[in-house]
């Protein structure tokens, strides 16, 4: 059971909870102590009438001027909420939201944002009884953190310190059910909490959109670029490719990490073929397979990059003011989601590229000035039927799509609250666009996937020439496709082979036929 500490949270760590549901235990005490003790901080200098404190007695944004008496502090934290719930368009998938809840109680559990355990504890009691606050997925510039996401489910879990009030509490999901989330909680036996001082900040300040995005992004495009490099070993057999080009001198020579490795791995899923290197006096092939190394490779090293600063936003302390026990508050910007806006548009243009590439290989195999000897569309009654012809045309249409979403968001900046907020990273907006790349990335991939079997099938003896590798990727393409001998419809295929790459399953295979990492 997950135990959050506010330090060492990570993306599996992420997944295994958003995901496949694992629960999360109760705070540490020493996570609440130091939530205690920033607590009582605050406490002490609202009874002392101290200097005035962001958001704790005073109003937001523009009205940080305006001072709140002390008695207004829950009436101030719960108006927060109401005026940021805010957001539009449809709802943020269910993962993303149990990703948002857990990195806010893991950045509760640092002891730096002033709030009570008690929103911790709700926060973990609705991620382990299943309660999905329905989020809308726009709105969120990004800056002053994720405002109008995470307003949307504060105000599921809180109450109005009003008993006259109209008692608003949005919409959450329970047992598959979207209902008002005050019902949701009643249903789940979670009791709605009454917001003090600061804690409407603390519920909605804070980069938890983007750092989940981020977390999946990674995780997920991990996956992609060990499909990307296994789609491109099927490629090179089904084009009867020369590996010289993937000669570890040649990659060692360029020193860079990601295409040294990415030789490495291809050399190794084509080991023991008979279809590569099997045309005499070829001396090179096109770029989609000659530099493949040099494509993927970089995108792996990105990767590697992108999780190691995606784990640090994971365990980031990213509202306003903070607090730092004697030394008392300090307000900043450390909700400002630039790096997150720029790592996600990172993401999504180098993610891009696997798409990008994958697409070229399949259009040579079906083309047949290209392909080598292939039939055309790669169907044996080729006129009669058109093949491949129309998959090859979704990818196409999947990559420009592509080119569209990875214009990077985080060079744009539209002022908003009174010029208060004169500069805001759209990292909302680059988390959107980076997973719909990711999403177009699988589907394009599956084309290749279901491509490249079909066209190894049709060398003669093709599968019984494979690699070790890619002999298994073949076996498990065919468990979940068949051979296209005449037309059918292939969304069906495309999104078999899709959900193939979503598993994981086809990576096991190979791996396990390799005996070795991918």
């Amino acid at each position: 059971m997950l135990k959050l500490t506010g330090e060492d949270l990570t993306i599996e760590q992420v997944v295994a909870v958003a995901r496949n549901r694992e629960p999360v235990g109760e705070l540490p005490e020493a996570a609440r102590d130091r939530m205690q003790a920033s607590r009582t901080w605050i406490e002490d200098a609202i009874r002392k009438d101290a200097a005035p404190i962001y958001g704790v007695t005073t109003g937001f944004g523009p009205l940080a001027q305006v001072r709140i008496a002390p008695e207004q502090a829950r009436r101030l934290s719960r108006n927060l909420i109401l005026s940021s719930v805010a957001g539009v368009g449809p709802p943020l998938p269910a993962d993303i939201v149990r990703a948002m809840l857990l990195i806010r109680v893991n950045t509760f559990a640092k002891g730096l944002s002033g709030v009570r355990p008690v929103l911790a504890d709700t926060l973990i009691r609705m991620l382990n009884s299943g309660v999905i606050p329905h989020v809308p997925a726009k709105g969120s510039l990004g800056a002053s953190g994720d405002l109008a996401p995470l307003a949307h489910i504060a105000a599921v879990l809180s109450l109005d310190p009003d008993p006259q009030a109209d008692g608003y509490s949005g919409q959450a999901w329970f047992d598959g059910e979207l209902l008002g989330g005050a019902e949701a909680m009643q249903r789940a036996g979670i009791e709605r909490v009454e917001l003090e001082a600061k804690e409407g900040l603390g519920l909605t300040n804070g980069t938890n959109f983007m750092a989940a995005a981020a977390a999946f992004g990674v995780y997920d495009a991990e996956n992609l670029l060990r499909h990307a490099e296994i789609a491109a070993a099927l490629s090179f057999e089904a084009l009867l490719g020369t590996t010289a080009a993937l000669d570890e001198r040649l990659h060692r020579a360029n020193t860079q990490p990601g295409q040294v490795a990415t030789a490495v791995l291809l050399r190794r899923l084509l080991h023991g073929s008979q279809l590569v290197d099997s045309r005499p006096g070829r001396v090179q092939d096109a770029y989609s397979l000659r530099c493949t190394p040099q494509v993927i490779g970089p995108v792996r090293d990105m990767l590697a990059f992108l999780r190691e600063r995606v784990t640090g936003a994971l365990n980031a302390a990213t509202d306003n003011p903070l607090f730092f026990g004697d030394s008392g508050s300090i307000s900043g910007g450390n909700f400002h989601g630039q790096g997150l806006a720029l790592w996600l548009d990172v993401l999504g243009v180098a993610t891009a590229q696997l798409g990008s590439i994958s697409e070229r290989r399949t259009f040579r195999m079906t083309t047949p000035e290209l392909n080598e000897g292939l039939p055309s569309m790669l169907v044996p009654n080729a006129g009669l039927d058109s093949g491949l012809m129309m998959p090859q045309y979704t990818a196409a249409a999947l990559v420009s799509d592509n080119k569209t979403l990875a214009h990077p968001d985080s060079v744009d900046s539209i002022p908003s609250s009174a010029n208060q907020e004169d500069h805001v990273s759209m990292g909302a907006n680059a988390a959107r666009h980076a997973l719909e790349i990711l999403d177009n990335v699988r589907l394009i991939l599956a084309v290749e996937l279901l491509t490249a079997a079909q066209g190894i099938d049709l060398r003669p003896e093709g599968p019984s020439k494979l690699g070790r590798g890619t002999a298994a990727a073949h076996r498990r393409i065919r468990e979940a496709v068949s051979f296209l001998d005449h037309d059918r419809a292939l969304t069906p295929d495309i999104e078999a082979l899709a959900n193939l790459i979503g598993s994981e399953q086809l990576v096991q295979a190979v791996r396990a036929a390799i005996d070795g990492e991918l």
